[in-house]
């Protein structure tokens, strides 16, 4: 037993060293597979906030783009940070874990007629040294299934903070465009309103543009509201202050790239990649893992031994040593062990299901970027040239006097519908770009929606029976 209370502190503090925090809290693996997906890294909020806020003023000070809008969502946001931080809470659980219990130490004193008497004992719990590997093995893979989890929570930021951005960049080319169809619409109302009184025009043909002059405006109105709102939007992921709220997003959407991106494979690269499906397979390990240690310690799950010595008046000190074992005669662990077979198959159906989710959100990703794509481009290189072709045709019959002023204005109003209409389009596809890298790389969305959508907001149709 001497032998045994002196080989006890060499084995913990062997343990003791081999238990160490990493240096960066565990972000290198992190940061590793967000390289593999966004082609960026995050940091822990840093100590030197002159640093961070000089980081940030640089990025603010030239036109946002959608990477640089990433950067600093991934710099400053807030919500990340907090993401982090639970980081730090699991590699505190490894840590704990691959740690000796302190031992416990007893000490009792009699004393009567025949003198004093004093037990002295110091226990170690064996058990806890003998599942030390097991429990290890177990908060390790706990530790790399937060990671994966954190890593998720990155893209998911990155993707909304792309999606927030397309938004707010479209909502401000809507609003310019459509302060420039005020602005025509009030001069073919105040036309109208002459012509009326010049006998040219009737009160309905008066009262039409009039009702069209204030539906535009109130769109005009509705669009600068969706603008404020999208920009408030994107301010929120990227953490800004009231300081740093003014951004300068560019006029207009990025343009559309010549082709689809090609991708084979779909499915099976997102069963590779996705971070949700590595982190549900990781979650099953660690259960069947689990499930291995409460089965190893269904019967023994309390053991305890120690170094004890008696001392009375009178008598030489008795040395000894002192075992405690929880005996298994109404708790047979069956309990616990069906528990853990049932949280197992849990674990092993979640697994499933992610699986099955992740092919079917690819597959309707994928459909939702290239009909984007298609619609876009058929908005862009089709209608909206031959909008112009035919706004040209119908200016040369009215300068010819072969159309009326009234044809002209309805053609103005058809051509407003079709570039509100290409707006929205090429929006939904940068979009529907970002969803598809989520959904190839990152996980899954709760109620995911396709990005492939009717265009909001039309403009009020001219009225058919107008002349």
């Amino acid at each position: 037993m001497k032998i045994f209370s002196l080989a006890y502190p060499a084995v913990t503090l062997m343990l003791a060293g081999c238990a160490s925090f990493t240096p960066d809290g565990g972000l290198a693996p992190v940061n590793e597979l967000l390289g593999q997906r966004i082609s960026q890294s995050v940091q822990r909020d840093a100590a030197d906030t002159a640093s961070r806020q000089a980081q940030l003023a640089t990025l603010l000070a030239q036109p946002l783009s959608a990477d640089n809008a990433v950067r600093i969502a991934l710099l400053n946001n807030k919500a990340l940070q907090a993401a982090l931080a639970e980081l730090g809470v699991s590699e505190a659980d490894l840590i704990q874990a691959g740690t000796m219990p302190n031992p416990r130490f007893s000490f009792g004193r009699l004393s009567g007629d025949s003198g004093v008497e004093i037990d002295r004992a110091v226990l170690f719990d064996l058990g806890a040294l003998l599942t030390m590997p097991m429990r290890k093995a177990i908060e390790e893979r706990r530790f790399q299934q937060v990671q994966l989890q954190t890593a998720l929570q990155v893209v998911r930021l990155a993707t909304d903070t792309r999606r927030a951005y397309f938004d707010a960049v479209a909502a401000r080319q809507t609003v310019a465009y459509m302060e420039q169809v005020g602005q025509a619409t009030q001069a073919s109302a105040e036309l109208a309103q002459r012509m009326a009184r010049a006998g040219n025009w009737s009160k309905l043909d008066e009262a039409r543009e009039q009702v069209f002059h204030a539906e535009v405006t109130a769109q005009v109105l509705r669009a600068d509201h969706n603008a404020t709102a999208a920009r408030e939007s994107l301010v929120r992921l990227l953490g800004l202050s009231d300081e740093h709220s003014t951004l300068k997003l560019p006029e207009r959407l990025p343009d559309l790239p010549s082709q689809v991106q090609p991708v084979t494979d779909i499915e099976t690269k997102a069963l590779a990649q996705r971070l949700d499906v590595q982190a549900a397979k990781l979650e099953t390990e660690a259960t069947a893992k689990n499930l291995g240690l409460i089965r190893s310690t269904r019967f023994v799950n309390v053991l305890e031994a120690g170094y004890q010595n008696k001392s009375a008046t009178g008598s030489s000190i008795a040395d000894g040593y002192q075992v405690e074992l929880s005996l298994p005669l109404f708790d047979w662990g069956s309990a616990r062990n069906r528990r853990a077979e049932a949280i197992y198959m849990r674990s092993l159906q979640r697994t499933a299901s992610v699986a099955v989710q992740a092919r079917s959100e690819v597959r309707e990703s994928y459909s939702a970027y290239r009909a984007n794509f298609t619609i876009a481009h058929r908005y862009h290189d089709q209608i909206v040239p031959l909008r112009k072709r035919v706004s040209e045709e119908v200016l040369l019959r009215y300068n010819g006097m072969l159309a009326s002023v009234f044809e002209l204005l309805t053609d103005a109003r058809a051509q407003i519908i079709s570039i509100n209409a290409t707006i929205e389009a090429q929006r939904d596809f940068w979009i529907a770009e970002s969803e598809l890298q989520f959904a190839l790389h990152g996980g899954s969305r709760s109620g995911f929606v396709s990005s492939l959508r009717e265009p909001a907001g039309k403009l009020p149709a001219a009225d058919s029976g107008a002349h």
